[in-house]
């Protein structure tokens, strides 16, 4: 039995440069007033996170480069999910890709201006290796390597819909979707698992019954790809997920990979190298971590599952 309509609550806003849905399914007299302020929430960290802003707080270290400088709980507790990414990745998703993104013309929002600059005149390989960076868990302190310059964007993205999925969650079962990183904090009141589509990489915009629909009660799933954020720069196709190793945008046959884990970060991880790393050796990585499952979408159109994945298909 679907869940009656009328304890489900929704949202739906633009913010972090993709669109935020949130559900909450519950009767709760003070759904409606918690679901109407997610929206100043994640105003308030792109104040805090965003690259695109010049006044942001990111903004402000990435220009104090070279310095040690103390930052707020709310970036201190960003860049320390970065530092476990690059952990959990065995360093292919890095924060301080910055200068490589744009080298490579990704120098405005999507959500500004449609797509990046195409003329900027950098060299596109970063020797990304020189560029480092050091938390000091005592003061709370962040010291760049000079030329050292951070994007904490795919991370942010998962922190903020953790974060909000924790408000939601606590007046009944929740889904927040931040442009394909999304959180289930439980069940459907019904008991039912929430649906969630695969979104086709050559027409995401119309639905695809080929691709399998996801049945999941409890986790989070990410979805990394190079079908939405893609330009031209110089002749050359380029798009947003940047290779650690070369400095450049990824060479590799994933359009798009979406992985259920039990955390956002873990997904977003785990969506990210997959991509880097290509489908073989991208399938190995995920099949290697027994709480992962994963589902990539190939540039010949192939669709390709971990074994895992079997578990989530409705």
């Amino acid at each position: 039995m679907p869940t009656p309509m009328n304890t489900m609550r929704e949202i739906l806003f633009r913010a972090m440069g993709c669109e935020i849905f949130c559900a909450l399914d519950t009767n709760h007299p003070r759904a409606t007033e918690r679901l109407e302020r997610v929206p100043a929430m994640f105003e308030a960290w792109e104040q805090t996170l965003s690259r695109f802003r010049p006044t942001s707080e990111l903004s402000q270290l990435n220009a104090r480069s070279g310095q040690n400088v103390r930052v707020s709980e709310t970036l201190w507790r960003v860049l320390k999910l970065a530092r476990r990414a690059a952990e959990l990745s065995d360093g292919l998703v890095v924060p301080t890709l910055l200068d490589a993104l744009l080298a490579a013309g990704y120098d405005r929002s999507f959500d500004v201006l449609g797509v990046p600059n195409s003329s900027a005149t950098a060299t596109l390989l970063v020797l990304t290796r020189a560029n480092t960076w050091e938390l000091n868990d005592m003061t709370h302190t962040v010291t760049l390597t000079p030329g050292t310059h951070l994007d904490l964007n795919g991370v942010a993205k998962g922190w903020a819909v953790e974060q909000t999925a924790m408000y939601l969650g606590e007046l009944g079962p929740a889904l927040v979707d931040a442009g394909g990183d999304m959180i289930m904090t439980a069940p459907c009141a019904n008991g039912e698992p929430w649906y969630i589509g695969v979104e086709d990489a050559f027409t995401p915009e119309q639905e695809n019954d080929a691709l399998p629909v996801l049945a999941i009660g409890r986790g989070a799933t990410a979805t990394s790809g190079r079908s939405y954020r893609k330009w031209s720069h110089d002749g050359k196709p380029m798009h947003h997920l940047i290779n650690p190793r070369t400095g450049m945008p990824a060479v590799t046959d994933v359009l798009n990979a979406t992985v259920v884990a039990p955390t956002i970060l873990q997904a977003e991880v785990a969506a990210k190298v997959a991509l880097i790393l290509g489908s073989t050796k991208g399938r190995a990585w995920i099949e290697a971590r027994p709480q992962l499952a994963a589902l990539f979408i190939l540039e010949n159109g192939n669709v390709v599952t971990t074994w895992r994945m079997e578990e989530y298909i409705a």
